[in-house]
């Protein structure tokens, strides 16, 4: 949306109020004026924003003193200004050359915003190898039990069969052998069926 300039406290206005203002001095009279015209409403649709960037129009024939305040002599002319200070100045209707200066502006009014990494990314270090290294302990976990499982099952079956008068049979039977099924259970009943033993001492196996 292009503002048009109806009096010097307007514009100051404009000026404290946007990071960047962009302003077309031009005159009624003006061929080269009128030539240019649809290039800067156009980059003021595509560009403006409230409180951030202003187009403004500047007649000066009815604002002589704004144009006499930037020492305008030549129309048309195109002032950029950023937070009040003139940063870039283009005379005559060269479309290339505001359109250039005008992207140049959009972007000292919203820094970064063209930044090609928009994520806030992962250090060396970071989240992601913890998280790779808790696994990796969380396996290694899960492995030694196994192995100690293993170890009592061993023990187990040794111990079961060595105080038995028949050890093929009693290992067949023990409840440490992993072949053994546990007894299977009738639908209905109301009976659980029986655990396999976890860790136990050589006292539990003593007293079974």
């Amino acid at each position: 949306m292009t503002i048009s300039i109806a009096s010097s406290a307007q514009w100051r206005q404009i000026l404290s109020s946007h990071a960047i203002v962009i302003a077309d001095f031009y005159a009624d009279w003006c061929g080269p004026c009128k030539m240019i015209a649809p290039t800067f409403e156009s980059l003021s649709t595509k560009y403006s924003k409230p409180n951030k960037i202003a187009f403004c129009k500047v007649n000066v024939d009815s604002q002589q003193d704004v144009a006499q305040q930037h020492g305008v002599r030549a129309m048309p002319t195109f002032l950029v200004l950023r937070n009040g200070t003139v940063i870039e100045t283009i005379q005559g209707a060269n479309p290339p050359a505001l359109t250039a200066a005008v992207e140049k502006a959009v972007k000292l009014a919203v820094p970064g915003g063209n930044s090609t990494f928009s994520g806030a990314g992962q250090r060396l270090g970071g989240s992601g190898v913890g998280t790779r290294r808790t696994t990796v302990g969380r396996s290694a976990g899960w492995d030694l039990k196994g192995f100690l499982e293993a170890v009592v099952a061993f023990f187990g079956l040794y111990f079961y069969s060595f105080f038995s008068l028949d050890p093929y049979k009693a290992a067949e039977n023990s409840p440490f052998n992993r072949n053994n099924p546990p007894p299977r259970v009738q639908p209905g009943s109301g009976a659980k069926p029986a655990a396999r033993p976890g860790f136990k001492t050589l006292a539990d196996l003593g007293s079974s």
